[in-house]
């Protein structure tokens, strides 16, 4: 295979990937698999995770088997720069785990029979995080994607996830208006998606009247 023919290839696994990923995150496949087997609706979001992370094999193995010169390499200070920028995105999502409950992230409440109330029923997550962009995961995966550094591969994979996080987001927050309504149109004008503004933030006392709203959408 081609150089240009592997980066294609590449590319073409993370947009299969992206597509699975939505695909079974959408509203309309949960119902229509609750419709179906109201059931297996307890094992389905620890089948999502699974399934998300046994579809990361093929993407990963081309972005780091296809060779490819380097296209920057950060030297110097800029290396020191960039690697504690990636550091703290890393220590900043372990310090964001603590606002999650990580049984119910991974489906494993669920499939127990203990799960959680439904998104209605529960106050909008606005984190510390949250309080500075919408999308603190995102944000912070893309200080380190965007800190190493690249070839060809590389850079293929991370406009690639980039843009995924950027349309991912979207429809993500589709589903968070249908749910809280005004209180997440309200918390969308105040604080960006995924690029911090520092002029652009909420206080505690903001937050917690936009979380104390979100009980009620409208």
């Amino acid at each position: 295979m081609s150089q240009s023919g592997g980066l294609w290839a590449l590319a073409a696994s993370w947009l299969i990937y992206a597509a699975i990923h939505s695909v079974m995150a959408s509203d309309r496949v949960k119902q229509a698999v609750a419709t179906r087997c109201g059931a297996c609706m307890r094992g389905y979001r620890l089948f999502y995770n699974v399934l998300a992370v046994g579809l990361l094999p093929v993407p990963l193995w081309l972005t780091y088997g296809l060779p490819g010169e380097p296209l920057w390499h950060w030297q110097g200070v800029l290396a020191w720069l960039a690697n504690a920028a990636a550091l703290a995105a890393i220590l900043g999502f372990l310090y964001s785990l603590k606002f999650y409950d990580g049984l119910s992230f991974l489906g494993v409440r669920q499939l127990a029979g203990r799960a959680p109330p439904g998104a209605a029923d529960e106050p909008l997550c606005i984190s510390p995080l949250h309080r500075w962009v919408r999308h603190p995961w995102y944000s912070l995966a893309l200080v380190v994607l965007w800190t190493r550094d690249m070839n060809a591969p590389l850079l293929v994979t991370a406009v690639m996830i980039s843009g995924y996080f950027v349309l991912g987001s979207r429809l993500e927050e589709r589903k968070l208006v249908a749910t809280y309504g005004q209180a997440y149109r309200r918390y969308m004008q105040a604080v960006p998606g995924l690029l911090p503004r520092p002029w652009r933030h909420l206080d505690a006392i903001e937050a917690a009247r936009i979380k104390a709203a979100s009980r009620s959408p409208q």
